[in-house]
């Protein structure tokens, strides 16, 4: 491995661990609940899943696990 590539490498290090370097603007995840798998998507600030809790509360735990783990590499919530 050359030197240059040594000097990526820690320099990805160092961005990795500086989370606020990180903006997610659209992505979409696969998320194994406890009894079914689950589609979240995220884009333009808003999260949607394909759970019932989600259909009809417009959060659910699955919205609000990805904000936690995520945070504060998502933009501010957008309000309606």
């Amino acid at each position: 491995m050359d030197y240059g590539m040594i000097g990526k490498i820690e320099k990805a290090k160092r961005y990795a661990q500086e989370r606020e370097r990180f903006r997610f603007e659209k992505f979409e995840v696969t998320f194994h609940g406890d009894n079914n798998d689950h589609r979240v998507t995220f884009d333009g600030g808003v999260f949607h899943c394909d759970c019932e809790y989600f259909i009809l509360r417009g959060r659910c735990s699955h919205t609000m696990a990805l904000e936690q783990l995520l945070h504060p590499m998502l933009p501010e919530p957008v309000t309606a």
